[in-house]
């Protein structure tokens, strides 16, 4: 369990910007992935099991999520 954000090492995707204004941020909480916005890194995060962030990474490595 987590205690605190503040505990945790945020990192930006390395597709960000300095000037984006749709980042996220991740961290790794033991075998889980906390996810939070960049811009209000204080809003909260979502916790994301280990099996569910293999999944999402897969489908977004594989055009999972195109707009058509």
């Amino acid at each position: 369990m987590i205690e605190t954000q503040a505990a945790l090492t945020w990192r930006k995707s390395s597709y960000s910007g300095p000037r984006d204004v749709c980042c996220v941020e991740i961290a790794f909480a033991g075998a889980d992935t906390a996810v939070r916005d960049s811009k209000n890194p204080a809003g909260g995060s979502l916790l994301v099991g280990e099996s569910s962030w293999r999944r999402f990474l897969t489908a977004a490595r594989g055009e999972g999520f195109r707009r058509d």
